[in-house]
This record gives structure tokens, sequence and C-alpha cells, in this order.
């Protein structure tokens, strides 16, 4: 299942300096272990913001407030959820790296479709 993450951090301001580094330190760590693992597929920060969006692909709701909860930040954050699912009107894009993008054209039958750039 995927789910639209925003992480709101909200580090106390008389947090102790290195405290506030270590916890930082740690939440890297985790966090670029579960994209390595596929589970937080992107990240994205908010401009202007000490915010995220963020796509992460687990199996249930469960699994993902495991996942939220183990954040090192966790309790210095708001965190909105919001699960996806597919739009039927969606273009997949192909993953060879060519910018081509491939469309199913509603056929059940047909996942992904390359298409071929010209001049490559």
């Amino acid at each position: 299942m995927l789910f639209l993450v925003r992480m709101d951090v909200n580090i106390p301001l008389d947090m102790p300096q290195a405290m506030a580094e270590a916890i930082k330190a740690k939440e890297r760590d985790y966090s670029q272990a579960l994209q390595r693992k596929g589970r937080w597929r992107h990240l994205w920060r908010v401009v202007g913001e000490y915010s995220n969006y963020s796509v992460f692909d687990v199996a249930d709701n469960d699994e993902l407030h495991t996942v939220l909860s183990g954040l090192p930040l966790f309790p210095y954050m708001d965190i909105k959820v919001t699960p996806l699912a597919q739009h039927p009107s969606a273009v997949e894009q192909s993953s060879n790296g060519n910018g081509a993008v491939a469309d199913s054209h509603d056929d059940p039958g047909i996942h992904m479709q390359t298409v071929p750039m010209e001049g490559k």
C-alpha cells in the first residue's frame, strides 16, 4: 500500500544542540535504511519549512505506524497520513532511464510498454 505522509518537525528550542544533532543522525540512518529497503520510496523537502512529504510503500496501516513511530524524531513531529490509490488516468513512467513514457492504453493485458525515443 502506498501512503503520502507529511511530517512537520518541531524540535524544542530548549533541547541541547548535541542532543538534537544526535537524534538527527539517528533519523538519517533510520530513514536511509528504509529507503534502501524500498519502504520509503520518496522523500521531498517542503521549501522554507522544517517539513517533508514522503511516499511509503508498506503492507498495511500497522506497518506504516510501526515505521513512523520508530522514527527518532517521531516525538517531535506532527504527521498527516493520506492513503493513495492508482488513478485511472495516470500514465506509467518507464524505468529504462531514457525518458520515454509507457502507456497501457487501458488494456489490462499490457502492464507497461516501452516507447523508443528517436535519435537515441
